[in-house]
């Protein structure tokens, strides 16, 4: 069949002019963002198919898995990393690129480690959806690999995941860090430096 001639392009132009349309499975729970990022890979020659949960994308993906993957990280029920390493044991080869409204280095490891090719903070469009798609599978664990993260931002990073859990509760997360109130403040406002080159 000719569909590994549009999986293996590293050229954009060839998803578009390919007569076999590369299969996409776009997955968010803000239903606005999914239908216009739907529109735009449409237009770039993805034969799309949307789930507004992990899921429902799961059930979606083990009827018929996806060449492509674009998943949210934070959604209602499973998280982002749950259908990540599930669509990775459904089909090794789906090239699966990760989305997060907040970049936090420590999930973007682990989200590389459970199969994802490649990690993206938002705002992002589709062009740059794509060009992660085009690159191999594991060079952003390289990139991320590549600076040894102080102690210090590991623990910032595990507290904005927490955070996020609690849906930006500051009491809860401190509760579920078992920290003072007093003290988690003061952390989260002293967010420690990074290499920018790494996000």
């Amino acid at each position: 069949m000719p569909e590994n001639d549009a999986i293996d392009s590293n050229n954009t132009a060839d998803l578009r002019s390919s007569d076999v349309q590369p299969t996409l499975l776009l997955v968010d729970d803000d239903e606005v963002f999914l239908n216009v990022l739907a529109m735009a890979m449409r237009k770039r020659g993805f034969l799309v198919t949307l789930a507004s949960s992990a899921e429902s994308a799961f059930a979606i993906a083990q009827n018929d898995p996806p060449e492509f993957a674009v998943v949210d990280l934070k959604m209602s029920g499973n998280s982002g990393l749950v259908l990540v390493r599930q669509l990775a044991s459904l089909q090794a080869a789906t090239k699966i690129v990760v989305l997060t409204g907040y970049a936090s280095i420590a999930t973007a490891v682990e989200a590389i480690k459970l199969g994802a090719t490649h990690y993206l903070a938002k705002p992002v469009d589709a062009d740059e959806i794509v060009a992660a798609f085009d690159k191999q599978a594991g060079d952003s664990e390289v990139e991320l690999a590549s600076s040894p993260l102080p102690v210090g931002r590991l623990e910032w990073e595990h507290i904005q995941r927490v955070l996020s859990e609690n849906d930006g509760n500051i009491s809860a997360t401190a509760r579920s860090l078992n920290m003072h109130r007093r003290t988690l403040q003061r952390k989260l406002g002293k967010k420690p430096s990074i290499n920018p080159s790494i996000i």
